[in-house]
């Protein structure tokens, strides 16, 4: 409890009336003793309406307060907080809330005031964006309740248990809530090409149209039908995709507001999407992680929730990126033929691990390497070059990316698929390169 500004501007009054009075004694100028009566009498006064009003703040009830926020936020994006208020006042209050929000979450619009009215329910908000992924949990709000005359304010913590989950961006489709995600993928620049009767997989007969191909004429229901009778193909529906996610040092770099690390996730989560629709299967196995994570891949909508819910609080580590031991316990657990795609950054250090790696892993699934590249890197080789010092940068950026393509030539000369793409841009370039080779039936 602490004394309110009402307060210290009476005892601010009243001590400056007493040291007048008192310099005038002291000057030996004639003051009416009533005059220091009555300063001392209101100073007496105000103490005593004081501790008067500080026992009636004491005893006043706390309000009581509930929280409704949604039990999942999306990284990045704003969310809104309720706070309902009851109390049981006599007279109207003027109080400031201050929710404690848990570090990694920013905000808006705290501390609120609001007018306490008797009989009636407040509610007040704010907004929350979320810096990072993972469980927060809110425990504490705390109130600046003033007292009835208003010389006194009291902090109460009033105890308020709530949780969330931050998921990355693609959290806008969890629940199942894919409204318009067709043109926010062509938004994102992926693009499928409409193919009729050419697929791997066949789907249906029907009447023979202008543009087939004579190799897809059914024969045997042409000369039933006494018609030209056409096979149509589909995509094949039943493959199998595994990520694997680096979790290490090398994904810990960070050109925006969001991580390689996020980048990359938000990558898998948009190729999971539509590789669920196309039907086919999705998993994931992380490693250089704290606790390496793996989910079998599976079939269905439902396991873009599954998937969610196994990465939302997962981050990257200081740890080095060991591929072989990844490999190795990759091929462990996975045993029919997949499309395997390593999402990483690589670096010159990885050359030889890397290469054995992917060779191991190339023997009984088909792998794509997935490698970010720093936006900084780019900047750096259009800078302008005007000093010594900027030269000398110029140098070590263009060095450093050609031991990165050489790397990756070395990869492809192996006959390992090698894709590099700027963070922002990983998504899209990883939906496109699938649909090209679903349709052309290389998975």
């Amino acid at each position: 409890m602490k004394p309110s500004r009402l307060l210290l501007i009476w005892l601010a009054i009243l001590q400056a009336i007493g040291i007048v009075l008192g310099a005038l004694q002291a000057l030996n100028i004639a003051v009416p003793s009533s005059l220091l009566s009555i300063n001392w009498g209101l100073l007496l006064a105000l103490l005593a309406l004081a501790m008067i009003d500080a026992i009636r703040l004491k005893r006043l009830p706390s309000p009581r307060m509930q929280r409704q926020m949604p039990g999942s936020l999306a990284l990045g994006r704003w969310g809104e907080v309720r706070l309902e208020v009851e109390h049981e006042f006599a007279q109207p209050l003027n109080v400031q809330f201050f929710d404690h929000v848990p570090p990694g979450l920013d905000f808006e619009h705290l501390p609120l005031s609001v007018e306490l009215k008797p009989g009636q329910q407040s509610q007040i908000g704010y907004r929350l964006r979320p810096l990072k992924r993972g469980h927060f949990t809110f425990e504490h709000c705390e109130i600046s309740l003033p007292s009835p005359m208003g010389l006194w304010s009291d902090k109460r913590l009033l105890n308020v248990l709530d949780n969330t989950r931050v998921y990355p961006d693609f959290a806008r489709l969890y629940g199942g809530q894919l409204l318009a995600i067709d043109n926010w993928i062509s938004q994102l620049g992926v693009r499928q090409r409409q193919r009729r009767g050419s697929g791997m997989e066949f789907h249906q007969l029907r009447e023979f149209r202008e543009g087939d191909s004579l190799r897809q004429i059914d024969w045997k229901a042409t000369a039933r039908h006494r018609t030209p009778i056409a096979r149509e193909y589909q995509d094949e529906r039943d493959q199998q995709i595994i990520f694997m996610l680096d979790c290490g040092r090398h994904m810990r770099s960070q050109d925006d507001e969001l991580s390689h690390f996020d980048h990359a996730l938000n990558a898998c989560l948009l190729l999971s999407y539509v590789a669920l629709r196309q039907g086919d299967a999705v998993g994931l196995s992380t490693f250089a992680s704290h606790q390496p994570r793996y989910l079998a891949p599976i079939k269905g909508t439902g396991q873009l929730n599954v998937l969610l819910n196994t990465v939302y609080d997962l981050d990257s580590t200081q740890r080095p990126a060991d591929y072989l031991a990844a490999a190795n316990q990759l091929l462990a657990r996975q045993k029919r033929r997949a499309l395997v795609v390593l999402v990483t950054n690589l670096r010159d250090e990885d050359d030889e691990e890397l290469l054995t790696a992917v060779k191991r892993l190339s023997k009984q699934h088909r792998v794509l390497v997935a490698s970010l590249r720093e936006e900084v890197l780019d900047r750096l080789r259009q800078m302008p070059l005007q000093t010594l010092p900027d030269a000398l940068t110029y140098c070590g950026a263009v060095d450093y990316l050609n031991t990165r393509t050489e790397l990756h030539e070395r990869l492809s000369t192996h006959g390992v698929a090698v894709m590099q793409a700027r963070p922002g841009g990983l998504g899209p370039e990883l939906v496109t390169l699938y649909l090209a080779w679903k349709k052309a039936g290389n998975l």
